[in-house]
């Protein structure tokens, strides 16, 4: 099960957006706790203005005489502190009576949400209420209580939340936008990297990063293009020893060639003629003789013919000599010759391919003779069709050997042991690509492209 993956610029911008949600939240609460601490002095001051007035009231009524009566007058102070929602009390001592003044609260404390009015005074609520006693001459007079109507704390409160929420969301909205942007323009180098990556995954070696302005981006690419390096002087060496072990396997098969030529050639040539002898001489002393050196000969006859199929094997018509073409097409006719009763074999050559290089000549007839060996001996196909196109390309010409059966289907490797390995290997030395697929006939579809050598494919 594969996890889905956030795109670099949206995760980092929905962490920034989350620790500003964090900073509105503290912010949030640091507004909440500052505004009841300011509710909470100004009932503190005005409880502490009230009580001396009052306190000063019951001292002039007993400096003056013939000062008005009237204790407590409210009203003297009150209208210059009352603010919405204020309400100031008295209660005289040892008195039951209660004289009190409020004023109204704010016409927008009806819109705060319930949810933040029980919270806000869960929270804060005790902190609207002052107390103060009033004391004339070291006696108390009374007690006077000033405090915030709950909802109106909370109305102010939400208030100031709702403005500062507004303003931190559209400020997290750009903010957001703008980190967005900066991190897209930031990392558009990705790309780069990510199409580099691409290329040096299909084998295209020559891949290189250039200079990025962020230092984290350019160290990337310096050791991409160190590795790229390294990957392309490592293949580069192996293509050398691939192309120099094909040369000396090459060499050794000429000299088995020559060897089997010279020695077991002659000893079977020397066998036929001393078969033919003794069939001449048993015909003329014991006619009985004559069956098995006739047997002989024969015997002799096969096994040449098979010697000569091995030396072709081993070492094919010259290529530089014959060209490639007629090479192969002599190879072609070798296996209708052997097989024709059962499998025919085609041979479908468009574009010029002679004269070609030698050795480069020689690695696609090699590579022919494998891919149809196979097919042979391996696919129990009835056709086999060969094709061998000269198709341009973006860095110059390449041939393009198809080799295609409608048999089994299974790529089995050849008998002798160099097989689609040596295929492979062969194809690999010389700068090409091998493929291998299905055939629109259900059998075995094999595909080498090789690059020309420079000079062939610029002409």
């Amino acid at each position: 099960m594969t996890r889905s993956r956030l795109d670099l610029k949206l995760r980092l911008t929905l962490q920034i957006a989350a620790l500003m949600a964090l900073c509105l939240a503290g912010a949030v609460g640091w507004l909440l706790l500052d505004g009841a601490r300011v509710g909470e002095a100004q009932v503190a001051r005005i409880a502490d203005l009230m009580a001396r007035d009052l306190a000063f009231q019951r001292q002039q009524m007993q400096w003056v005489r013939g000062a008005p009566g009237v204790f407590p007058d409210l009203q003297r102070l009150a209208p210059a502190l009352m603010a919405p929602g204020l309400c100031i009390a008295f209660r005289p001592a040892g008195a039951e009576g209660l004289q009190r003044l409020c004023s109204g609260a704010e016409p927008d404390d009806g819109r705060t949400p319930e949810l933040f009015q029980r919270l806000y005074e869960g929270l804060f609520g005790s902190r609207g209420t002052a107390e103060r006693t009033v004391e004339v001459a070291g006696a108390a007079e009374g007690v006077v209580t000033v405090s915030l109507a709950p909802e109106t704390l909370a109305g102010k409160a939400w208030r100031e939340v709702s403005r500062l929420a507004a303003l931190v969301a559209a400020m997290l909205l750009v903010l957001c936008v703008l980190v967005y942007l900066a991190l897209a323009r930031a990392l558009r180098p990705t790309r780069t990297i990510r199409d580099g990556l691409d290329r040096l995954t299909h084998g295209d070696l020559s891949a290189r990063m250039p200079a990025f302005d962020l230092a984290e981006l350019s160290a990337v690419g310096q050791v991409f293009n160190a590795l790229a390096g390294r990957l392309e002087s490592a293949l580069a060496e192996s293509r050398s020893l691939t192309r120099r072990l094909i040369a000396v396997q090459d060499e050794e098969r000429r000299s088995l060639a020559r060897e089997l030529h010279d020695e077991f050639g002659q000893s079977l040539a020397a066998i036929g003629a001393v078969a033919a002898l003794a069939g001449q001489t048993a015909a003329r002393d014991c006619p009985a003789l004559v069956p098995e050196c006739q047997s002989i000969g024969r015997t002799a006859q096969s096994m040449m013919q098979a010697l000569r199929g091995a030396l072709l094997r081993l070492r094919p018509p010259e290529v530089e000599e014959l060209g490639l073409v007629a090479s192969l097409e002599g190879l072609v006719a070798g296996w209708n010759g052997r097989l024709g009763a059962t499998t025919h074999f085609g041979l479908d050559v468009s574009g010029r391919l002679d004269p070609l290089e030698p050795a480069f000549a020689a690695g696609l007839y090699r590579i022919a003779q494998e891919a149809i060996t196979n097919a042979a001996k391996h696919a129990g196909a009835s056709r086999v069709q060969l094709v061998l196109a000269r198709e341009p390309g973006p860095a110059g010409d390449a041939v393009a050997l198809t080799v295609e059966d409608d048999g089994r289907g299974s790529p089995a490797p050849a008998a002798d042991g160099f097989g689609l390995l040596g295929m492979r290997e062969r194809v690999a030395a010389m700068g090409g690509e091998l493929s291998i697929g299905t055939a629109a006939a259900g059998g075995l579809l094999l595909r080498a492209v090789l690059p020309l050598p420079a000079g062939e494919a610029r002409s």
